[in-house]
């Protein structure tokens, strides 16, 4: 099992912009929030998976999470974490790995998700989560404009592939990054 720290030691290995490594961080994070409620005997498996999902993503944009394949298997990244991180990318890009388990349902549905979320926080005057609301979430989500690069798409899909209403996986996306704030 590769541990957290050894996780954000390859994640930045190969990931400079500050803007990416954030990224990284917040997915992990919100992904622990998730693994507390569904999974909680594998908490750290779940932040490991998201810290390496976009460890590919700054050198080969083009080739994202299929870089990611030989790129995590070099640092001897089990096949397992591999196929779950790089699952977030089905549909999008040539990804080989549709998510299955809940883990990788969620964090295909997060890893936008968060962007966007976090985009519509730095416009608030706290830039902060701490006190978004729902409404001001969905208010962000249906206004195509803003954070054009977050697919609306593929946020409504992880909700579908997980069962959940669109309000759901916003409410718990929200919850988890406000309590990754929180410890931040």
């Amino acid at each position: 099992m590769i541990t957290i720290t050894t996780a954000e030691k390859i994640m930045s290995k190969y990931n400079k912009e500050p803007f990416h490594i954030q990224h990284a961080q917040t997915v992990s994070g919100t992904m622990g929030y998730f693994a507390k409620k569904h999974d909680p005997e594998h908490e750290e498996y779940w932040r490991v998976v998201g810290m390496l999902h976009d460890t590919d993503f700054e050198l080969h944009p083009e080739d994202h999470c299929v870089a990611g394949i030989d790129i995590l298997k070099s640092e001897g990244v089990p096949e397992d974490i591999i196929k779950s991180a790089l699952s977030h990318g089905w549909g999008m890009t040539k990804s080989p790995y549709e998510p299955q388990h809940i883990m990788e349902k969620i964090l295909y549905a997060i890893d936008e998700l968060t962007g966007l979320i976090g985009a519509a926080a730095l416009m608030r005057p706290s830039k902060s989560t701490m006190d978004m609301e729902l409404s001001s979430v969905k208010k962000k989500f249906k206004d195509k404009k803003f954070a054009a690069g977050c697919s609306r798409d593929v946020i409504k899909n992880g909700a579908e592939m997980l069962g959940w209403t669109l309000d759901e996986l916003l409410q718990e996306t929200l919850l988890a990054m406000r309590e990754v704030e929180s410890n931040a």
